[in-house]
C-alpha cells in the first residue's frame, strides 16, 4: 500500500500562503497543504520493465543523469498507482483524473508516439545531447547523488512537479 505523507509548504516571508481570490499583499492563515505519495514497489517494477520494453521498440534511450530516468519512472508508477494509468508526472495538469481518463499523456504520450518526443527526457533520440547509452534501468535510490549540477536542478524540478497539491 502507498505511503501517504503530508507535509505543509508555507510562504517563505510570512509562513502563509496567498490567497488567489486576493490582492498579492493579503495573506491567508492556512498552509498550503502538499501530499507525496510513494509507489509500490510492483509498480515501480512494472513501469521499469515498460520504460526498458518501450525504448528498445521505439530505438529511444535513457538520460545520462540516471537520476531523472529513476524519477521519472517513480513518477509514473505513482500515477498508476494513485490515477489507475501512467499519467505523464513532469506536466501540471488541473484534473488529473480526467487526463488520466482521456489518455493523451499516458506514457507513452501522443507526442513520444508520433514525433519521439519526450517532455520528461526518459526517453531520448540518439542525437539528444542528453541521450545516454543505455535502453535498460535498474531503480536506486542513492543515484541522484551522482549526479550533475544541470541534473539536479532538473532533477529538482521534476521532483516538484511529482508533488500533488491537496488543494487540486
Amino acid at each position: 500500500m502507498a505511503l501517504l505523507q503530508l507535509q505543509t509548504s508555507l510562504c517563505k516571508t510570512t509562513g502563509f500562503i496567498r490567497s488567489p481570490n486576493r490582492s498579492p499583499r493579503v495573506y491567508s492563515v492556512v498552509p498550503a497543504i502538499r501530499a507525496k505519495v510513494e509507489p509500490s514497489e510492483k509498480s515501480v517494477e512494472i513501469m521499469r520493465k515498460f520504460s526498458e520494453q518501450y525504448a528498445r521498440r521505439s530505438g529511444t534511450y535513457f538520460c545520462v543523469d540516471k537520476g531523472v530516468t529513476s524519477v521519472v519512472i517513480k513518477g509514473l508508477a505513482e500515477h498508476k498507482d494513485t490515477l489507475g494509468a501512467p499519467l505523464c508526472p513532469c506536466r501540471h495538469y488541473d484534473d488529473k483524473e480526467a487526463e488520466a481518463a482521456h489518455g493523451f499523456w499516458n506514457c507513452p504520450c501522443v507526442p513520444m508516439r508520433e514525433r519521439k518526443e519526450c517532455h520528461c527526457m526518459l526517453f531520448l533520440t540518439s542525437d539528444n545531447d542528453f541521450a545516454g547509452g543505455e535502453q535498460s534501468k535498474e531503480i536506486r535510490a542513492a543515484e541522484s547523488d551522482s549526479l550533475s549540477c544541470e541534473g539536479k536542478g532538473f532533477l529538482q524540478q521534476l521532483k516538484h512537479a511529482l508533488s500533488i497539491d491537496a488543494d487540486s
